[in-house]
């Protein structure tokens, strides 16, 4: 079908080939600007005549005839640029020696007259003869440039593209990235880089001042609206917003869209039609940055414009010009020996010369008038005759001494050679990449408008090759307003400190919100959230950055820290020294009423209790945190439990053995006070362990309790069988108290109220300040009175309980004896009995 259908659309051109060539090829009026015998030929398509922009509808259908309409000076130059590359090819040793290049030239004035002049490059003696294989046609020409814009380009295009003739068609002007497409366009090529570069440069112009705020006007054509596409799609990861965009057509209201623009406080257009400055002009628009395409960066017309002076700063992106050597001279020597006279002086043959090969008003131009247009396209027409020209070379096996001329030569062979091109052209890369792309070179130009006549200064430069380089002198512009880059933005910068919240659609029309304590804003890593500080960090509100908190815990080396350690050890100390004293005089009867084997429990379990101090000091780790409270509750427990049942015991002896003889008789027989203790002992453990491996305290980084610190510490807040275990240690503490309340009327010598009663008061005044101050400060000398609280508590139970009894011990030798406490025994019974 493919097949079939490439027959039938040949076919069909072929005919509009026989036609235009019967009513124009009798000529006798050829003229040789715009062809040159060859043994390869060039084709060129150049718009010398552009008909005029009112549309004048006729009844009948009219042709146009492009030689009648107004001369497109700069069109004419690059026809002359054409003509001087294949001259001096032909003039050169160094490329194709002993081959003559020739060159078949058309006006392309209109879309509607490009075809007669298209079938011309593909015709053979004024016929197509298709092939089945595109290997086995050879076309009048061997590759043409032109036509000049995207549109038309797109219009020429696909005749060379279909798979029969794959003919090499070089671009010097059109820039849509369309083309870029391989699967549609496999043999067309350029000399200028695509819209994708100049859209990009644009890019990089408008974040080089910081600007977001933006609008893009076009018209309602092929370049436009790709390069409209291009720049909304490459903007997405950055920063710049398209405000307002329009691509006008001859019916749209420019004032319209001006005062939209102005509506919407936009003061930068990318602007890719020269109408739309003129009317900027016409409607005394000011102070606006005007970002021009390469279509009019360096139009003379309207820079001569009255009043271009006020609309504002004008930046203009064109590829770099570049100046042919010699062309001046051709240009001249061309002028004075023009062939078209003959048809100026005949209308008769004009009206019989063949289709867009007239140039009626040629004989007028001046070779000053041709040479001083703006030269944006005289490189790219350069390049792409050199590139051609070199393809043919590398195709015909040429060497120092000729070529081979024997060897047929195809378009494909053509197009495959000029992908591989890779030479320097008066200084310029003309090489392809895979996408049949050239190196990006452009020039950014200010319009001096200040200046009569406007001058076109160079204030940047933007490469690809050989290395990536843009470049803008900002100490050369000359801004419109205050001599001062303009403001472009929907919203202004945050202050340090803030962040933005979008305000509407546009990521950049926001309101500035400050960040917090511990936040900071960092606009180099995101503009819309406030960032959280790290752990070991700290900040105030609107703040650009964090500062290093200072770390603090209980250091071995603090004086009360040492001081805590110091009576710890003293306390360790005095306990090894009633143990011993207590082990000495065992048998004795101060040591048998203390409780006999039961005190040396105690005493181990204080001291045992007491070891928990040492785990307070120093960066916490886990063991410390787990044995710095476990390890009081525990011991201490167990030595609340031994004093509990000692002072059941001995309200036991004295009140209840008489009432309750055979509960003190089971007491007696079993040990009654041992399986108390080994049982709260067994319970303790049970909640101990649950407690350690359920919810086992850990060391905490605190960074709430101040802003500036980081305490190190363990984690209270969370544990939920701490507060099980102390109500545990606490429900003892009171048995205690109850049962050494109901002895204190025993014999003095066996009477221990007073002792646990202190020691008790010692417990719950000292945990009371320990919970006050928990509450109450979060500093790390928090942990300081908590261990102080553990190391008080045993101290009262030593200071209350044992210290009195070593001190009658050593002291006073006569009350530990067994009369002693015999006398005392008896005079509390006797005290029973009388009442």
């Amino acid at each position: 079908m493919c097949l079939a259908d490439a027959m039938q659309r040949v076919a069909f051109h072929v005919f509009l080939l026989a036609h235009w060539h019967h009513i124009f090829f009798q000529t006798g009026c050829q003229a040789s600007e715009f062809t040159l015998p060859g043994e390869y030929l060039l084709g060129g398509l150049f718009p010398m005549h552009y008909p005029e922009k009112t549309q004048v509808y006729t009844k009948e259908p009219e042709a146009l005839v492009c030689a009648r309409e107004p001369l497109y000076l700069q069109g004419y130059q690059i026809f002359q640029v054409m003509r001087f590359a294949v001259e001096q090819i032909n003039n050169s040793t160094a490329i194709l020696p002993n081959v003559t290049l020739g060159y078949d030239i058309f006006d392309h004035c209109s879309d509607a007259e490009n075809f007669p002049s298209l079938l011309q490059f593909f015709s053979q003696n004024g016929s197509i003869k298709v092939r089945t294989s595109y290997n086995m046609y050879q076309p009048k020409v061997i590759g043409f440039t032109g036509p000049l814009s995207s549109t038309e380009s797109m219009t020429a295009a696909p005749l060379f593209m279909m798979d029969l003739i794959p003919m090499v068609n070089i671009g010097y002007a059109a820039t849509s990235n369309a083309f870029s497409d391989k699967w549609k366009y496999p043999s067309f090529l350029r000399t200028v880089p695509s819209n994708r570069e100049q859209i990009k440069l644009i890019i990089y112009i408008i974040q080089h001042f910081g600007w977001n705020w933006v609008a893009f006007i076009g018209s309602k054509d092929e370049y436009s609206e790709n390069a409209l596409k291009l720049f909304y799609s490459m903007i997405g990861k950055t920063n710049i917003c398209l405000a307002y965009q329009e691509l006008l057509t001859d019916s749209s209201k420019h004032n319209v869209t001006l005062y939209n623009i102005n509506r919407m406080n936009i003061n930068v257009i990318i602007v890719f039609t020269e109408n739309f400055i003129q009317s900027a002009i016409q409607f005394k628009v000011q102070d606006k940055v005007w970002i021009a395409s390469d279509a009019w960066s360096m139009d003379p017309n309207l820079s001569k414009l009255k009043g271009i002076n006020k609309v504002g700063t004008i930046f203009g992106v064109t590829t770099k010009m570049i100046t042919i050597p010699g062309f001046s001279e051709f240009v001249y020597k061309s002028q004075e020996q023009s062939d078209c006279a003959a048809c100026d002086s005949n209308p008769d043959l004009l009206d019989q010369a063949f289709c867009n090969q007239d140039c009626e008003n040629c004989t007028t131009l001046h070779a000053a008038n041709i040479i001083n247009q703006s030269p944006i396209y005289s490189f790219p027409v350069y390049a792409a005759i050199y590139a051609m020209a070199n393809a043919l070379h590398n195709a015909l096996s040429c060497s120092e001494t000729g070529c081979n001329k024997s060897q047929t030569i195809y378009p494909y062979m053509i197009l495959q050679e000029i992908k591989k091109l890779n030479f320097s052209l008066l200084g310029q890369y003309v090489t392809f990449d895979a996408e049949n792309e050239p190196p990006a070179s452009f020039t950014i130009l200010l319009w001096r408008t200040d200046m009569k006549p406007v001058v076109f200064q160079t204030i940047g430069t933007y490469e690809t090759q050989p290395v990536f380089n843009f470049t803008i002198y900002d100490e050369q512009i000359m801004w419109h307003k205050n001599r001062t880059v303009p403001f472009a933005n929907c919203s202004a910068e945050c202050k340090p400190g803030f962040v933005r919240k979008q305000d509407g659609l546009q990521r950049c029309c926001f309101q500035c919100v400050e960040c917090g304590i511990n936040y900071y804003a960092n606009q180099t890593v995101d503009l819309y959230t406030c960032l959280k500080c790290q752990e070991d960090e700290w900040s105030t509100e609107r703040s650009s950055a964090c500062i290093k908190r200072s770390v603090e815990y209980l250091h071995f080396n603090e004086p009360l820290s040492i001081m805590i350690m110091v009576s710890a050890t003293v306390f360790i100390l005095l306990v090894i020294t009633v143990s011993i004293l207590f082990a000495y005089n065992y048998n004795t009867p101060v040591v048998r009423s203390a409780g006999g084997s039961m005190c040396f429990l105690m005493l181990g379990s204080l001291g045992l209790s007491s070891l928990s101090v040492f785990f307070y000091f120093g960066k916490p780790q886990p063991v410390d945190c787990a044995l710095r409270n476990m390890l009081f509750i525990y011991f201490y427990t167990v030595c609340l439990a031994c004093l509990g049942v000692r002072s059941f015991q001995i309200v036991c002896i004295f009140k209840m053995a008489a009432k309750f003889p055979k509960v003190h008789t089971w007491w007696v027989k079993h040990n009654g006070q041992w399986l108390v203790i080994i049982g709260i002992t067994v319970v303790q453990t049970i909640i101990c362990t649950v407690w350690m491996s359920v919810d086992r305290p850990m060391p905490q980084k605190d960074t709430e309790s101040f802003r500036d610190k980081m305490l190190l510490n363990c984690d209270r807040q969370t544990m939920s069988f701490m507060p099980i275990t102390l109500s545990f240690t606490w429900f003892l503490s009171f048995l205690c108290f109850c049962f050494s309340y109901m002895g204190t009327d025993l014999p003095k010598n066996y009477n221990e109220a007073k002792a646990i009663t202190f020691s008790l008061l010692l417990f719950y005044v000292s945990w009371i300040v320990n919970f006050t101050t928990f509450l109450m400060s979060k500093d790390k000398y928090v942990q300081l009175v908590d261990a102080a609280a553990e190391l008080f508590s045993a101290y009262g139970i030593l200071f209350s309980y044992f210290l009195p009894k070593s001190y009658i011990i050593v002291f006073e030798p006569q009350k530990n004896t067994q009369e002693f406490f015999q006398s005392s025994i008896q005079s509390y019974t006797q005290t029973i009995s009388r009442m």
